[in-house]
């Protein structure tokens, strides 16, 4: 692989901050100068705090599998240029680009919207997925541990959660997930979306590395915790090779599940990809892009509902087939976690003890 060295802001997944299309004005570049290049590249990334009413969000897509979901963070400072939660960032008058990873929102009163909610004698208990849009272990979550009180609760509520993320610090709350785990009330995915490093510095370019994750799914596993790897997104002409090994080395650590999604570009994620693609991987641009294309009917925006996680056609097809063969050799046909939804107690809130 070979890297546009010239224009190319190495550390960053986006390489350009695409008009907000809710805003009346866009500003364009009509000549690209080495002052604005520089300013684009070294920005620090901003946290913007804020104290949102309500928390918890219905998922209404027939084809997530979960809820509800719940973000305790809008942006995500990992900078993975295919996410698709860039365009959300749009509502907030932000750009999917650049400032998508540059600008994240914190929600600080999480817990204790959360306990109200909970405490809510009408709330019906069913999984919550952290995150079902940005990271929940992103970075800034060390220092603020907003994810760490959310299990603090789910676990005082005996509510069922479920957990994806990218980075290793997940294995920080192992002490509270051992105790959700007694009662099959929480599920954790590793995502993984290849072995390459050299393609994750590129791909994912603020996310822990491959082998830090496995070494995650091993540590999980071993404290008896359902764990499982999520092969996705798979980008067909770049890490559909990928997936045999990575299903093969998350199982020797301890994976009991694997799930995989094949790219989509919807929204503004289309036009950063592309400028991405092109940047990164020159020589085989072309090819990458147009079996994307192919997979989503010749619409890398494919909203389609059954169709937009993995795809249609032959290319999509092969990487099914491989993900299934992959999946059956070396995870085999476990029982499916399912989660329990009924220890939940609304009442919890009334007692003054807790376990944290």
């Amino acid at each position: 692989m070979e890297e546009n060295q010239n224009n190319y802001f190495k550390g960053r997944g986006a390489q350009v901050n695409t008009n907000n299309r809710f805003d009346k004005f866009k500003l364009v570049t009509e000549h690209i100068e080495g002052l604005d290049e520089a300013l684009m590249s070294n920005q620090k990334t901003e946290f913007i705090y804020t104290h949102p009413k309500t928390i918890i969000n219905k998922i209404e897509s027939p084809d997530v599998g979960m809820a509800y979901s719940l973000n305790p963070y809008q942006g995500c400072e990992h900078g993975c240029i295919y996410c698709y939660a860039r365009n959300t960032h749009e509502y907030w008058g932000y750009s999917a680009g650049m400032e998508f990873e540059q600008k994240i929102i914190i929600k600080q009163n999480v817990k204790e919207t959360l306990e109200k909610q909970f405490s809510n004698k009408n709330w019906k208990a069913m999984p919550i997925m952290l995150s079902g849009n940005t990271d929940c272990y992103q970075p800034i979550e060390r220092k603020l541990k907003i994810t760490r009180g959310i299990l603090e609760t789910c676990l005082k509520y005996e509510h069922p959660v479920g957990v994806i993320t990218k980075n290793t610090l997940v294995t920080r709350d192992i002490d509270i997930m051992q105790e959700l785990a007694k009662q099959n009330l929480v599920h954790v995915m590793i995502s993984i979306t290849g072995l390459d490093e050299d393609t994750r510095l590129l791909l994912e370019p603020r996310t822990a590395t491959y082998k830090g994750r496995l070494a995650a799914i091993k540590k999980i596993s071993e404290a008896g915790i359902p764990v499982g790897v999520m092969v996705a997104p798979i980008i067909p002409g770049l890490n559909n090779h990928e997936i045999p090994n990575v299903i093969e080395q998350a199982a020797l650590n301890g994976a009991s599940n694997a799930g995989y999604t094949i790219v989509r570009l919807n929204g503004a994620i289309g036009e950063i990809f592309h400028d991405w693609l092109f940047k990164a991987y020159p020589d085989r641009a072309n090819k990458i892009w147009n079996q994307i294309c192919e997979c989503h009917g010749g619409d890398v925006k494919d909203s389609r509902f059954g169709t937009r996680m993995h795809g249609e056609g032959k290319i999509a097809q092969s990487i099914q087939q491989l993900f299934i063969l992959s999946k059956r050799k070396h995870i085999g046909h476990l029982p499916k976690f399912n989660f329990n939804c009924d220890a939940f107690d609304y009442r919890a809130g009334d007692s003054q003890l807790s376990l944290f």
